[in-house]
């Protein structure tokens, strides 16, 4: 079946931002057939420039994956259902393809999830948001540049909304389209800018970093200790967590539902730390919801008296960190590279935390080069990043 779905026209900008869903003079076409998918991909031929975006369910779902694909070319607009189509093979072709460049804004997750789901590294990439980011801009959401750049205002109503669910309203799917429709012409404004400041360079460095991306979770982490305040606990109080954790998430993959939907992080931290022992008693936990209280209580005691029954000497126990040799000077060097951060952030009108991280500063600090390769290489500092501060990163690191 194939569906049209109105949404706005690619006009000059007006002199006032417009709600993008009042402007309906064009169509995006939704496709929820293999053939018809097919028949799509192969009619855009080998398109110079092609903009993308996912819709995830991560909010929703306990495995996140691709429940929606939204294209734009210079010509079309498509939504594409990959529940019903299986995978694009020729989508992946174009995004494989360095003939055409692909447009993404803030591509890191949806990069993710195309390799997770389909295999593929997308090549020769555009992302709105670093590009934005070089520029200065600190309001680099897609709504807001497309209001500042475009004068379009995008609706925001459905930013956490169900993907998976079918079928899917037509609010819904105009929303969906705005995401890329507009991502063509926003990306000539960003590379006039980029090209105006002479930091063309600077963008097509960062965006050649993104064709790597890909889920890579710290193996030496287990996830419960990736909880934010586990590092709080004892390691007994640990022990327990583990195991409530572990309950937590096979609940959540049995019912294919977002883990903080069964039980938020802040409610196993309690439950770690109380250890109650009776039904009573986990109804006293904050954030406890009383349906899991009652259908799944027995199980959340069982978790905690396994967690409780750990021997002393069996206890999980965090990785050690790296160990550094006593340097009293440490402080006072990335004091002064964050000092030069601040000065070249405000020359260059950049955020300073963009510029150069704060854990970056402190790998220099450790390994002070003495010279720009060695600086590039003490934590793959990219080269527009030496070409703008290194050598004031180096004078810092002996003054």
């Amino acid at each position: 079946m194939t569906r049209y779905v109105r949404v706005p026209s690619h006009h000059s900008p007006p002199s006032h931002p417009r709600p993008a869903a009042q402007a309906t003079t064009s169509s995006t076409v939704y496709i929820d057939t293999p053939e018809a998918a097919d028949r799509f991909l192969a009619s855009l031929g080998d398109p110079p420039r092609l903009a993308v975006d996912t819709e995830g369910a991560s909010f929703h779902r306990f495995v996140d994956r691709i429940y929606l694909l939204q294209i734009s070319t210079a010509s079309a607009n498509a939504i594409l259902d990959p529940l019903t189509i299986g995978k694009p093979r020729r989508l992946g072709e174009l995004l494989e393809s360095t003939e055409s460049e692909t447009i993404f804004h803030d591509a890191d997750y949806d990069l993710r999830l195309l390799f997770q789901d389909y295999g593929w590294h997308a090549r020769h990439l555009f992302d709105t948001r670093i590009a934005a980011q070089l520029l200065g801009i600190r309001q680099f959401g897609l709504a807001a540049l497309l209001e500042q750049f475009l004068g379009v205002k995008l609706e925001k109503k459905h930013q956490r909304a169900d993907w998976s669910m079918r079928p899917l309203p037509q609010d819904m799917l105009d929303y969906a389209t705005q995401d890329t429709m507009y991502l063509l012409h926003l990306r000539d404004k960003l590379a006039a800018e980029l090209e105006r400041l002479g930091r063309t360079g600077w963008a097509g460095e960062e965006f050649e970093r993104l064709e790597g991306t890909r889920w890579d979770h710290d193996a030496s982490v287990d996830a419960y200790q990736r909880i934010k305040g586990a590092r709080d606990l004892s390691r007994r109080e640990l022990a327990l967590l583990r195991e409530l954790v572990a309950w937590r998430d096979s609940v959540a993959r049995e019912l294919d539902r977002a883990t903080f939907r069964v039980a938020g992080n802040e409610t196993l931290l309690e439950l770690a730390h109380i250890a109650p022992r009776s039904i009573d008693g986990l109804r006293e936990i904050r954030g406890m919801p009383r349906g899991v209280v009652e259908r799944r209580g027995a199980n959340v005691l069982d978790a905690i008296a396994r967690g409780l029954a750990v021997p002393e000497d069996q206890l999980p126990r965090f990785p050690r960190a790296p160990r550094w040799d006593r340097d009293p000077d440490f402080d006072a060097r990335v004091n002064r590279l964050r000092a030069v951060r601040e000065a070249v952030a405000q020359r260059l009108d950049l955020d300073p935390g963009f510029l150069i991280s704060r854990e970056r500063l402190e790998t220099i600090a450790r390994k002070r080069p003495g010279s720009l390769e060695e600086l590039a290489a003490a934590d793959d500092l990219r080269r527009w990043q030496v070409d703008v501060m290194g050598a004031d990163l180096l004078r810092a690191l002996t003054a």
